[in-house]
C-alpha cells in the first residue's frame, strides 16, 4: 500500500479485482480481472476516517452510492493504475470537480442489470437489440455505476477512453497536387456501456506499475541458491 500510495497522482483510475456478489458476473462477462473502478483525487478536505486517514478516492458503491473513501479500503486487493496521458491542468481540475460533485448520488441498479444483460453473448437479448435496450435506464443524472461515473467525468472534458472511430476519405486537389487523406472522427460512446476493463485496454491511458515507478533493478534481487540451480537445469 505504501508503494501504491507513493506513485498515485490525481486523475489516476484505479481498477480493482472485487470480491462482491456482483464482481463475479462482471469479470466473467467482460473476460477481465477488473470488476470495479475508482478515481484517485487526492486528499479531500473534511473527509477522513476516524483514525485521521484522508479520503482520496471517489467511487460508486453498490450499497453507499457515490462516495469518497480511503485507499486502505483496498489493502490486499489486486489493483491496476490507469493514468490519462498528457491531461492539462485545467481539465484535470474539471475532472476531479465533476466526480466530487456527484458524491451522494445513488448507485444505478437498473443500469447495472441492463449492462449485464447487454454483455451477455447469448439470449435472452438479441444482439441487434442490446444497444437500444440499455438506453432504457442508463445515465440517470442522480445515479451511477463505477465505470459510468468515470466515463461521464472524462467525457465532460473530451478525454477519450474507447470512442467509436469513423474514418473519412478526403480528396485534396490543387493545381500541383491531388491526393487522398484519411481523417479520423471520434464519436462519444454511451457512458452506460463502459466497464472497468475499458480503461485497461484504452490506448489513451498508461498502465503504471509501482514496482517500476520506484526504480526497479533486477540485479538487486535476492535469489535462493535452489532457484538459481533449478533455472540452469
Amino acid at each position: 500500500m505504501a508503494e501504491l500510495k507513493r506513485c498515485l497522482k490525481p486523475g489516476d483510475v484505479i481498477l480493482i479485482e472485487g470480491s462482491t456478489r456482483v464482481s463475479g458476473p462482471i469479470k466473467y462477462l467482460t473476460q477481465s480481472t477488473w470488476s470495479h473502478a475508482a478515481l484517485f483525487v487526492g486528499a479531500l478536505k473534511g473527509r477522513q476516517e476516524a483514525d485521521g486517514e484522508p479520503h482520496v478516492l471517489v467511487e460508486a458503491d453498490l450499497v453507499a452510492g457515490v462516495r469518497s473513501s480511503p485507499l486502505s479500503n483496498y489493502a490486499g486487493a489486486s489493483t491496476r493504475i490507469c493514468r490519462p496521458l498528457s491531461i492539462r491542468d485545467e481539465d484535470l481540475a474539471a475532472l476531479i470537480a465533476f466526480t466530487v460533485e456527484r458524491i451522494g448520488c445513488r448507485y444505478d441498479l437498473h443500469n447495472l442489470f441492463d449492462l449485464l444483460r447487454y454483455l451477455m453473448p447469448t439470449p435472452p437479448i438479441p444482439s441487434r437489440l442490446r444497444r437500444r435496450f440499455i438506453s432504457i435506464g442508463a445515465a440517470s443524472p442522480t445515479q451511477a455505476l463505477c465505470s459510468t461515473l468515470l466515463a461521464q467525468a472524462f467525457q465532460a472534458i473530451n478525454y477519450p477512453i474507447l470512442p467509436t472511430v469513423e474514418r473519412i476519405d478526403d480528396e485534396i486537389a490543387s493545381s500541383r497536387l491531388h491526393r487522398r487523406v484519411v481523417r479520423e472522427i471520434l464519436h462519444i460512446r454511451n457512458s452506460a456501456l463502459y466497464v472497468p476493463r475499458d480503461f485497461d485496454i484504452s490506448p489513451y491511458f498508461e498502465i503504471v506499475k509501482p514496482t517500476i515507478e520506484k526504480g526497479f533493478d533486477y540485479k538487486h534481487l535476492t535469489w535462493t541458491q535452489d532457484t538459481r540451480t533449478r533455472g540452469m537445469q
